[in-house]
């Protein structure tokens, strides 16, 4: 099957041509017909499969053959980092249809809230948006859904995760009734399955591979305590098999602490947190994509919202708690039937974590053995607090009070 037995327009066939777009993925295959048919949809699919194709390629040629002068669909996704992804890959597949789009997202300066708000007035076709700051501009006046056709949830189990539930039901209480409304989850828990339910009519389900890596990824463990992780990231990163690494750790500030850790042992590496300005993370995810940075440091935050071909390395620095959130992860790597590979470290807090990913994916991850300069490193046996070892205390030591050192000059 190619994209040609879909009978796109020709304007937007020449823009996948121009993209290089051959062969749909499976999700692909299954969804464009059904959307094209005016169907509501709730796919199950992860990230990497081509579920943005999947919606935006239907959704620009139904738009293409009636166009108005009016917004005419709205695709919500979690974060700011998603909505520009999916607004860039918008702009190039539509590029010879002359349709137009806008990123709507929290965070920028007050150049781009007006940006926003100018592309807003000017009745774009298509609004992509984070909830947060969509509301923003639905409570302003400036924005109206009056004539909007088509609404998309990506991404709908995250939004969720992150508490945007009141704000996705406030802003479809303010679209039409009749629309096509189209949902995309990478897992399908029972309060996505109830969402569904209260905003949708009739769906056609489709499922894609829930939950399963890509069989290119090469996944392994290595059982590090905390007092070892420096050591051990840094020797695997010093060993010139990998051009292209994504770290995940657990929280921002393990996300600072790692980085300080590589920064100061000289590798180039950058992290990407929410405590950074909105341009830097998109100059940090630019260098990254051009190859001017081989690692990025982030959350869990960074692996659904990274589109990035070519990653052949994924360190997993503190073992995920969801399962699910492993899938993500890893699925960063091995894309678009390349090859790729998978380090999750593993202290001993993490066993219950390891048998949930491994339950999961329904296989055993390959087990390696730290180096022995590694293994050496002594450990504390105490369960971390925040983060942090507990230190040993003596209870027969009376603890000495300690005076703070005068001040120099």
């Amino acid at each position: 099957m190619t994209f040609n037995d879909f009978n796109f327009n020709e304007q937007l066939a020449e823009g996948l041509d121009s993209m290089g777009y051959k062969t749909p993925t499976p999700i692909q295959q299954l969804a464009i017909p059904v959307v094209m048919q005016g169907k509501d949809v709730i796919a199950c699919a992860q990230t990497g499969t081509g579920k943005t194709a999947s919606y935006l390629l239907p959704l620009l040629h139904l738009i293409a053959a009636n166009p108005t002068e009016q917004t005419t669909a709205l695709i919500l996704a979690p974060t700011r980092e998603l909505a520009q992804q999916i607004d860039q890959q918008a702009e190039g597949l539509g590029y010879f249809t002359g349709l137009s789009s806008v990123a709507v997202f929290g965070g920028g300066d007050g150049i781009v809230y007006e940006q926003q708000r100018r592309a807003i007035q000017n009745k774009v076709d298509i609004v992509i948006a984070t909830p947060g700051r969509l509301m923003a501009h639905l409570n302003s006046g400036i924005l109206k859904f009056d004539h909007l056709q088509y609404l998309i949830l990506d991404e709908a189990d995250r939004m969720l995760d992150m508490g945007f539930q009141d704000d996705i039901m406030r802003i479809v209480g303010q679209l039409p009734k009749k629309r096509q409304t189209l949902l995309f989850s990478a897992t399908m828990p029972p309060k996505i399955r109830k969402l569904a339910h209260t905003i949708m009519h009739e769906p056609e389900q489709i499922n894609i591979a829930l939950s399963q890596p890509a069989v290119g990824i090469t996944q392994q463990i290595y059982h590090a305590q905390d007092e070892q992780k420096g050591l051990l990231i840094r020797q695997i990163l010093s060993s010139g098999k990998y051009s292209s690494t994504i770290v995940f750790a657990s929280t921002k500030e393990k996300v600072k602490a790692v980085y300080r850790d590589l920064k100061s042992s000289h590798f180039n590496v950058k992290a990407f947190h929410s405590d950074m300005e909105q341009l830097e993370r998109e100059q940090i995810l630019l260098a990254f994509k051009n190859r001017q940075v081989p690692v990025i440091i982030g959350t869990d935050a960074l692996s659904r919202g990274i589109d990035v071909e070519g990653i052949d390395l994924v360190i997993n620095y503190d073992a995920p708690h969801d399962p699910e959130d492993y899938i993500h992860r890893i699925g960063r790597t091995a894309r678009a039937a390349t090859t790729g590979t998978a380090i999750t470290f593993v202290n001993r807090f993490d066993q219950r974590k390891l048998q949930n990913i491994q339950q999961l994916i329904d296989r055993e991850i390959e087990e390696v053995p730290l180096p022995e300069d590694v293994a050496a490193i002594p450990v504390s046996e105490r369960k971390p607090q925040n983060g942090k070892p507990r230190r040993k205390h003596n209870h027969h030591t009376k603890h000495k009070s300690v005076k703070p050192a005068p001040k120099q000059g």
